[in-house]
């Protein structure tokens, strides 16, 4: 078995959407046998939780990292702006990507820009 800290851990579950960590949580639950204890307790409270959660975001991106002109290429891809508004776009880091998407979509956009280099950030 690979050697996984508790730092591994924590730094995925801080990059991990609430998609992930949902189905993270699914995963543990029919391994092991065992039910959330927030689930179990109080059923209601899980409820409004749900409900509470954005259904949109935006995007941000919050680093380029080493690949700068890969997380332009992605940029200009996700946003259909021309490559010198999305160089520049990249260039003010931290920027907003795309506002007001759905959950779906901004984990679609955040893989790209993610595979391409880049550190993203929703709010």
């Amino acid at each position: 078995m690979a050697n996984i800290t508790k730092e591994d851990i924590l730094a995925y579950l801080d990059e991990a959407t609430i998609l992930d960590l949902n189905d993270l949580v699914k995963a543990i639950e029919e391994k092991y046998g065992v039910t959330a204890a927030v689930a179990a307790a109080a059923p209601a409270a899980v409820e409004e939780v749900v409900d509470e959660a954005p259904k949109n975001v935006t995007v941000v991106l919050s680093a380029i990292g080493d690949t700068k002109v890969a997380v332009i290429k992605a940029v200009k891809a996700i946003t259909g702006l021309g490559l010198v508004d999305a160089k520049k776009l990249v260039d003010s880091v931290p920027a907003e990507i795309k506002k007001d998407v759905p959950a779906d979509e901004a984990d679609n956009i955040r893989k790209q820009l993610v595979e391409a280099g880049a550190t993203v950030e929703y709010k």
